[in-house]
């Protein structure tokens, strides 16, 4: 079996990026700058941003980092995500998610200029996503077709299973597998919770992507022999984290697959790098 491994991927990328931005820089008289935006004390949200932070640092983007309190008001955030927009300096600007009880993420997520919208959730990216055309994608799933591409495994022809049909990974993974294109051309099942039998449309895939954020949803009985298995989850359970597949069960059957941790998760945050590059060299001229 080959482990599909995100960490060393995401370092390569970070380490491409680098050397870009070093390139870049001189040239144009300023590094990308990335603002991150989180809102309230979440425990994860703030390990997120500073693993983001230290992404920064590494491939050289200028990070401005605004920490809100929980009491910040739906206009005070507004507010800075408006002023963000308006500053030369930031190239993306993120929100951390979950944002408080009270405060309208959806409406904030909108007024992110889309040519900032660096996690690609912005109506505007995604119906370009949708389209194909040029735009932002969101990280995760981005993350997840670049790791299919740095390993070579093409999907085309190939039947793909996406298990998860939210906005921020599910239904974007499952438009990149579909679209034209030696990574795209898959046929392309998006299944949820309410799903007739599950496990045997599982079973039916080549490609099968799990993100339904449920800890070893996906069991070994419905993995085909010799899929590729793409684990998106990652749950805190008794302070271990675990993807949605039961990875030590379906190694044996699987011909490819991700850990957890070290499978997507790097990926999306070096995606997230790669998006602020290409918002500061849109920005400056150089794309």
């Amino acid at each position: 079996m080959i482990l599909l491994d995100g960490k060393a991927t995401a370092q390569s990328i970070r380490t491409e990026l680098k050397a870009e931005v070093a390139q870049l820089t001189p040239k144009h008289g300023r590094a990308p700058g990335l603002a991150v935006i989180l809102v309230g004390e979440d425990p994860a949200s703030q390990v997120y941003v500073r693993n983001k932070e230290r992404a920064c640092a590494e491939v050289g983007v200028n990070s401005f980092p605004h920490r809100l309190p929980a009491s910040t008001t739906q206009q005070e955030l507004e507010a800075l995500i408006d002023q963000l927009n308006a500053d030369a300096a930031v190239d993306g600007i993120l929100l951390q998610l979950p944002v408080p009880k009270g405060l309208d993420s959806r409406r904030c997520l909108e007024r992110i200029r889309p040519d900032k919208d660096v996690d690609g959730f912005h109506p505007e990216n995604m119906g370009r996503l949708a389209q194909g055309l040029p735009g932002f994608a969101p990280c995760t799933p981005a993350g997840v077709m670049e790791l299919l591409q740095r390993y070579d495994l093409s999907p085309q022809g190939k039947k793909a299973v996406v298990v998860g049909r939210s906005n921020i990974v599910g239904r974007p993974l499952s438009i990149m597998l579909s679209q034209p294109g030696r990574f795209g051309d898959a046929t392309v099942t998006l299944c949820h919770s309410r799903t007739p039998d599950l496990a045997e449309q599982c079973r039916q895939a080549d490609f099968l992507f799990a993100a339904i954020g449920r800890p070893k949803f996906i069991t070994c009985d419905m993995v085909k022999k010799g899929a590729v298995v793409v684990d998106v989850g990652i749950n805190r359970v008794d302070d271990c984290l675990m993807g949605d597949c039961d990875y030590e069960c379906i190694i044996g059957t699987a011909s490819a697959m991700t850990p957890v941790p070290g499978g997507i998760g790097p990926m999306t945050i070096a995606m997230l790098m790669k998006n602020s590059v290409q918002a500061y060299k849109t920005h400056v001229g150089a794309a």
